[in-house]
């Protein structure tokens, strides 16, 4: 790809690592190199958690006056503070506010999103950046100066975390990124975006490719490239223990986890408030001039939540020189208020790819150690393989 310097688009890696140095992006202890990724900078947990009554956005006043008070019982929001230090833990279905390291001061020209980190999404930790005067989840405004908190919600397990810990990411956007439909169907001819997931990769043919303000892509619910087991997803269990998020490979899936198996219908009936990782039908792969998002499912389409965390890097299920045939998307869903059947091989999401400024000096699963390169339905890396 080229690398020739774009006017808008999302910041690479080197710029991340200019804006660190110029001190756009600030923070105590140094930022760390492992951070930096090929399009965006994980955030990490600074010393406190507070429990909260509820979910708040701070349009009118800043973060920290809701959280500087002397008795906690007399807030409408804080109802206790935790020290992260040495490691707590964070109970389902609760609401907790963490002041992170990081902190900002945008250029005018300059915005920011954030999305939970791959890791975090597959454990059904809901996360979202909450920014001083504001009245959005995860969108930075251009120009913010000031401190980063993150509001995090377990849904199915209970979490361990400590001050340091990265559940998501942010990235660094100028003017409008996002590929229009017919730059993506172009980019496709050139350079394939999408790959079956079968024996024989083979690129999925153009007239095949839909596209509409991004890339659609499928459920796959019967698994036919898996000559191993039947298995088609996972639904997360009801009671279980707590998860160490600085635990890997540690846990047997089994004692979290409900296997889903494929059935001669090639469908599936999604429960109200449940959570289940699925897998894409196609393989997807993010050219290196390219960041991608995976975007909300439309309201239209059914009350579903396809996905938590949505960022995928450039080079994602592409490699250093486009050996790599494309990945699986791994999908977080959970439908609410009614039930939802599903079937192999039916839209479910979409995903918006966005210029990068430039190509960055760094790529997804080239000597960064990535943890989801060539993966096919795969819980957080957590779990004993």
């Amino acid at each position: 790809m080229s690398t020739t310097r774009s006017r808008s688009g999302i910041l690479p890696s080197q710029d991340i690592t200019r804006l660190i140095a110029g001190k756009v992006i600030d923070a105590s202890p140094a930022i760390e190199d492992r951070q930096i990724q090929p399009a965006s900078l994980d955030l990490r947990l600074g010393h406190k958690a507070y429990r909260l009554i509820s979910s708040f956005l701070p349009e009118l006043s800043a973060i920290s006056s809701r959280l500087d008070i002397l008795d906690f019982y007399q807030s409408d929001l804080v109802m206790y503070e935790m020290d992260l230090t040495d490691g707590a833990i964070l109970e389902k279905g609760h609401v907790y506010l963490v002041p992170l390291l990081e902190q900002l001061k945008l250029p005018k020209a300059l915005r920011a999103r954030a999305n939970p980190k791959s890791t975090t999404g597959r454990l059904d930790v809901f996360t979202r950046v909450v920014t001083d005067l504001t009245a959005g989840f995860d969108e930075i405004r251009a120009g913010y100066h000031g401190p980063l908190f993150l509001e995090v919600v377990p849904r199915s397990f209970a979490v361990k975390v400590r001050t340091g810990q990265s559940l998501n990411q942010i990235r660094f956007i100028r003017g409008t990124a996002a590929a229009p439909d017919n730059a993506l169907l172009a980019l496709h001819r050139k350079t394939p975006l999408l790959y079956h997931n079968d024996a024989s990769r083979s690129v999925v043919e153009s007239r095949h490719v839909r596209v509409d303000h991004g890339l659609f892509l499928r459920i796959d619910l019967k698994g036919s490239h898996r000559t191993d087991s039947r298995i088609i997803g996972y639904r997360a269990k009801k009671n279980s223990h707590v998860i160490d998020l600085g635990k890997v490979g540690h846990y047997a899936a089994a004692d979290f986890w409900e296997p889903l198996y494929r059935n001669r219908n090639g469908s599936l009936l999604l429960e109200p408030e449940e959570f289940y990782i699925l897998a894409s039908k196609e393989r997807i792969r993010v050219p290196s001039g390219y960041a991608a998002e995976m975007v909300a499912y439309e309201a239209a389409c059914g009350e579903l939540r396809t996905h938590y965390a949505g960022f995928f890097d450039p080079g994602f299920g592409y490699g250093s020189k486009g050996e790599i045939r494309g990945t699986q998307a791994v999908l977080e869903v959970r439908p609410h208020d009614v039930p939802f059947l599903i079937h192999d091989g039916q839209t479910f999401f979409k995903v918006v790819y966005d210029r990068m400024i430039e190509q960055s000096d760094r790529l997804y699963g080239v000597g960064l150690g990535s943890s989801y390169q060539q993966q096919a339905l795969t819980l957080s890396k957590h779990f004993k393989a």
